[in-house]
């Protein structure tokens, strides 16, 4: 095979031949010869590792690097050192990031401007800003690509304040900037929707002559649309006098992110009918915006078109459509979209991998996402926090604990959501003791500051296990202003613990919070009911009319041969609806005899108790469920979904519907998965 490549060369000669080889890509033969030289020099090193950089062969030219630190004593120049700062900074490789700074402090090049640029970059590509900023500090000097590296890295580790603090200091120390450092800036702006710091950095622009730059435009366009000024995009695109593919997708994006569809689409097909050269982040980015503005069938076209065009759907397409799928619950679409991962080889992707895991969590499919994880050769924060989550949503705080304690001990470092997603798996386990240490853990070892999500997850696992008064007083402690998510996990943790005091108490925080949340009205109307305050339940419905508060009708679907079928209370649109209600009385029987007694309580009519037996009968996941039964085709589980809370009624029956029919009926309401089977729930009666 290597017939033709020469082999006991003098070193001169060698080093001569890797070059031609490196020069032409020919990589191959180039670490063949390579291999073969005893003792490479410096340069030779330098060359094919620089080589392998450049070509995309990052992974490599790391290795290779690791073997030149282990097997020599001479120390790298600085051509080394910047080629494996820039594979580093591909991989987005933290660790060896970390090492190759290192051994450009151990050997002397702390000063030099050039590979400080390089590290600062390095390291924003990797979001690890306290490694860039420990670079920047330590730089004796510093010009203008120093401070752009420094702001842009502040960007891309989402902080946008301190990228445009630093831009700020930029000018006081005297550093003029560039147009790269205006189009790294502006996305800082977007972020925080600051259109006043948008518009001065636009003067600067218009000033110094660089509203001809295609980057410093596209910036622009996208500032002004991230701070809802469509028109003022639109102007700014309009004067551009060149427009490349970027600038007509930033655009495009900014319509439908302003929820103007039609316009959105409008640009893209005058992108088309002018010849501009359509990339895969004008498909993406109209795909994308048609999902977010409900248009389904036009997705769908667009997504036809985009393949007919040659453009096969890529990893960003794919982690697009699956939220749709997630969204709409659609099992079997995110079950082809995983076939076409598989096919296409996309499974090492993290962002595709981590979006397949969070679709089968929230389609009700927990083990194919734990399947999913399991087999990630590599895991970020982003996905372990994604596996975490799953399981809290569904109920598994003691899985969700073990995977925090695995995150912890493979070396990821957690942040604020993997927080949030632990302490929400210990509220729906019930683990009290487990989830103070977790709280107090935050701070103290790893640095994170409680937000109001954390502090709303601990008045909810403090509210779970019954202890109010402990959950109230902890609320009357928070140093920031409660959430309604504070207040509601109080409130309906006095549903089930029938604590009527502190439930008029979080109610009435709640009313002055969110006062157009319906759930808040009903939640303290049914409380008052089933303490048979009924006065005080028709008061609180009459505070809801009174204030023009209306709740949204219940709403149940299953899929069921490739198909959703939608219900509501009493529905008779179903093709089968006769056969689902005589079911649903032939089933009754059998649950009677059980055990079962319909609750009454849920019905607020002032009608008799056959009749509220009736109603309770008709309420949209009993026929969703009766109606997942009915089409059963030989499979174990079925999974119901329901835009409300479940009613406490539906999800009694229920159990005795999964124990009675032999399998697991999973039911995903408004606040989390149920999972029913063998007359149990894994919410264990508290939701």
């Amino acid at each position: 095979m290597f017939s033709k490549v020469p082999t006991s060369l003098p070193p001169h000669l060698s080093l001569k031949f890797i070059k031609i080889y490196a020069k032409s890509g020919d990589l191959q033969r180039a670490r063949h010869l390579f291999d073969k030289i005893p003792q490479p020099d410096l340069p030779t090193w330098t060359i094919l590792i620089s080589a392998l950089t450049k070509h995309g062969r990052a992974m490599e030219a790391i290795r290779y690097y690791n073997d030149f630190r282990h097997e020599n004593y001479v120390k790298p120049d600085k051509l080394l050192l910047l080629s494996v700062v820039k594979a580093c900074a591909s991989l987005r490789d933290v660790m060896n990031a970390k090492r190759v700074h290192e051994d450009g402090m151990r050997f002397g090049f702390c000063s030099d401007v050039l590979l400080g640029n390089a590290l600062i970059d390095m390291y924003g590509k990797c979001r690890y800003v306290e490694g860039a900023r420990l670079v920047f500090d330590g730089m004796p000097l510093r010009d203008v690509i120093s401070w752009t590296s420094m702001a842009s890295c502040y960007v891309n580790c989402g902080l946008p304040r301190e990228a445009l603090r630093a831009f700020r200091e930029m000018g006081l120390n005297g550093e003029r900037p560039n147009s790269v450092t205006v189009s790294s800036i502006l996305p800082a702006c977007a972020d925080l929707k600051d259109l006043k710091s948008g518009r001065e950095i636009h003067g600067f622009v218009m000033r110094n002559g660089m509203g001809g730059n295609v980057f410093v435009s596209s910036a622009l366009v996208n500032m002004y649309a991230s701070c809802l000024s469509i028109r003022q995009a639109q102007l700014v695109f309009d004067s551009m006098s060149r427009r490349d593919t970027v600038s007509w997708n930033v655009l495009i994006t900014a319509y439908f992110l302003n929820k103007e569809c039609e316009k959105g689409l409008t640009v893209f097909g005058r992108m088309m009918s002018e010849g501009v050269e359509l990339s895969y982040a004008s498909w993406n980015a109209v795909i994308g915006g048609c999902l977010q503005n409900g248009r389904t069938e036009k997705t769908l076209e667009v997504l036809k078109l985009m393949q007919n065009s040659g453009f096969k759907p890529n990893t960003i397409t794919i982690t697009i459509l699956l939220p749709a799928c997630t969204n709409l619950e659609s099992l079997r679409g995110g079950k082809q979209i995983h076939g076409y991962i598989f096919r296409h080889r996309f499974l090492d992707d993290l962002v595709t991998t981590t979006a397949l895991i969070f679709m089968y969590a929230k389609c009700g499919e927990l083990e194919l996402s734990c399947r999913v994880f399991n087999m990630m050769p590599k895991r970020d924060t982003v996905s372990w926090n994604t596996m975490i989550i799953a399981n809290s949503m569904h109920g598994n705080g003691e899985e969700a604990l073990l995977l925090f304690q695995k995150m912890l001990d493979s070396g990821i470092m957690p942040n604020s959501v993997t927080f949030t997603g632990v302490l929400s798996g210990c509220g729906h386990s019930r683990l009290v003791d487990e989830g103070l240490l977790i709280f107090d853990s935050m701070s103290r070892d790893h640095s994170i500051e409680p937000d109001a999500d954390h502090y709303s997850c601990m008045v909810d696992v403090l509210s779970r296990s019954g202890r109010l008064e402990e959950a109230y007083e902890f609320i009357k402690k928070i140093p920031i202003e409660p959430t309604a998510a504070a207040w509601g996990a109080l409130l309906g943790a006095c549903r089930v613990y029938k604590n009527v005091d502190l439930a008029r108490i979080a109610a009435n925080r709640l009313f002055e919070i969110e006062p157009e949340n319906p759930g808040n009205y009903v939640l303290l109307s049914n409380i008052f009911v089933s303490a048979k305050l009924w006065s005080e339940a028709s008061e609180a419905r009459k505070l809801m009319r009174d204030r023009g508060v209306t709740k949204n009708p219940g709403c149940s679907w299953i899929e069921v041969k490739n198909r959703v079928h939608t219900f509501v209370a009493g529905d008779k649109s179903n093709d089968q609806s006769d056969d689902i209600y005589t079911f649903l009385d032939q089933i009754g029987e059998k649950m009677r005899f059980s055990g079962y007694f319909p609750n009454t309580d849920f019905v607020l009519q002032d009608v008799d108790q056959e009749e509220k037996e009736e109603v309770l009968c008709n309420h949209s996941e009993k026929l969703a469920v009766a109606f997942g039964l009915l089409n059963l085709n030989g499979q174990s589980s079925i999974r119901v979904f329901k835009n409300l809370r479940i009613c406490g009624d539906c999800h009694n029956a229920i159990k005795f519907m999964a124990k009675i029919a032999g399998v697991q009926i999973i039911v995903r309401d408004s606040l989390r998965f149920h999972h029913f089977k063998d007359g149990l729930c894994s919410c264990r009666d508290f939701w």
